[in-house]
């Protein structure tokens, strides 16, 4: 349950952030994993586990934000955009609408905050400036906390097991909390053999400030966030604010959650939650294919096989100054098809200015790897210069093959020099870009 997410917490040290990351409080460090889900869902889950949510729905359209409004039956609610990013409220929409978290009095401005809302991308800290697109809207009633606290169960490296992150300062920017103030976050470190006992739970409703009335509700509520937390192989559960209402109860008003993707052959109602237009679209596209591949903000493309190959690619092309264009592993499996995909992944992106091919054959031999490579090279009529580093079976008659192609690709042996030609090559193309002139290469440059 608790090993890493594939190749995907490898690259994160290279990768921009994800859709929502856990707060990174001081003290333990953080896995990744890539399913996240809307609020509403998190919210629907709650329920399920017996966890007091505000009252409210999701709508897809205005029409139907106007009807779940009215289904509520109060005039003081909350429209919340559904997008899978933190900063909602702080945000702004393409169409200038500021606030993806809004106050509404009835469901006549319901119907009209969800017409701004819906189909336009909101732009928070957590998105870039591209944003991201707003689908749906959740409607909720408006509830009046006397007390906020920030709860979150989390998967820590360092004890290799769940830890409970809680703060008495809940219902702001945790982020800022753990900067400013680190003393008002607890850490509690959980005994996956044992489980969040009544006493720890107690203990965590205690120091965390609720009232002598809402003590045990508040240990149930963290003992259920917990049995979530096992029973659907989660690795992120963030409630901000876990409330205390102004008539004593226990409430969660937000909740973000994220999965194992390891889990998903297990968990398979939880993954039919995915919302993959909040993804990155190639990223999405690279998982169909059976390819790891994460986007970052250089120019050299790398094509490699194995995650820690890939990794030590990336490496070596910033240690001779240049800037990789992405992480990508194609798996052991590096197939004529598979190098195409790949291909398109990366030359999807127009700042790429060279591909580094760093391939070991094993499972499939060099020579045929090299042959897939002409054979994609030719069909998708490539301009940019290629590096080829295979190594391991045949490597020498997949050298012969690629020298013998005429094409623009420099087989090369050594990885040293294959990165440092790789880093020359994409410096010439970039300068050629710059002023607006073409450039051809042979194998004699």
């Amino acid at each position: 349950m608790f090993k890493l997410g594939r190749n995907r917490a490898l690259a994160s040290a290279f990768a921009a952030p994800r859709l929502t990351p856990p707060i990174r409080v001081p003290g333990f460090a953080q896995q990744r994993r890539a399913l996240s889900i809307h609020e509403y869902l998190s919210a629907d889950l709650l329920t399920r586990y017996g966890i007091d949510v505000p009252k409210g729905s999701v709508a897809h359209t205005a029409a139907e934000a106007e009807a779940v409004a009215r289904s509520i039956g109060t005039d003081d609610m909350v429209i919340k955009a559904q997008v899978l990013a933190g900063g909602r409220g702080k945000g702004s929409f393409d169409n200038g609408l500021k606030g993806g978290v809004r106050v509404i009095y009835s469901p006549t401005e319901a119907k009209m905050f969800a017409d701004q809302m819906i189909g336009h991308k909101l732009v928070t800290k957590q998105t870039g400036a591209g944003g991201r697109l707003c689908n749906a809207v959740y409607i909720v009633e408006r509830k009046f906390a006397r007390r906020e606290f920030y709860l979150a169960i989390l998967m820590d490296r360092g004890s290799q097991g769940p830890v409970i992150v809680s703060s008495s300062q809940g219902g702001m920017d945790i982020e800022g909390v753990a900067k400013e103030n680190p003393e008002a976050i607890t850490t509690t470190y959980i005994d996956i053999n044992v489980g969040v006992t009544d006493e720890v739970a107690r203990s965590i409703a205690t120091n965390l400030g609720f009232s002598e009335q809402c003590i045990e509700e508040a240990k149930d509520t963290i003992q259920k966030l917990y049995k979530i937390f096992l029973d659907k192989d989660a690795t992120q559960i963030e409630i901000n604010p876990l409330s205390e209402t102004s008539d004593h109860k226990v409430m969660c008003m937000d909740a973000k959650f994220g999965f194992d993707d390891n889990a998903d052959f297990r968990q398979k109602e939880v993954f039919e939650w995915r919302d993959t237009t909040q993804e990155d679209a190639e990223e999405v596209r690279a998982a169909q294919s059976g390819l790891n591949f994460i986007k970052l903000d250089g120019d050299i493309g790398c094509l490699v096989n194995g995650a820690g190959l890939a990794m030590a690619t990336m490496d070596i092309i910033k240690l001779n100054g240049g800037q990789p264009a992405n992480f990508l592993d194609v798996g052991g499996g590096a197939t004529p098809a598979a190098i195409k995909e790949a291909f398109e992944l990366i030359t999807s992106d127009q700042k790429v200015t060279a591909i580094f091919v760093n391939i070991f054959g094993g499972i499939v031999r060099c020579d045929a790897i090299a042959n897939g490579l002409i054979q994609t090279v030719k069909t998708l009529n490539l301009k940019i210069p290629i590096i080829a580093r295979l190594q391991g079976t045949n490597m020498e008659q997949a050298h012969q093959i690629i020298n013998d192609s005429g094409l623009k690709i420099f087989s090369i042996d050594d990885l040293q020099n294959a990165a440092e030609k790789a880093v020359q090559l994409s410096k010439v193309v970039k300068m050629a870009r710059d002023i607006d002139v073409g450039v051809e290469f042979t194998l004699g440059i």
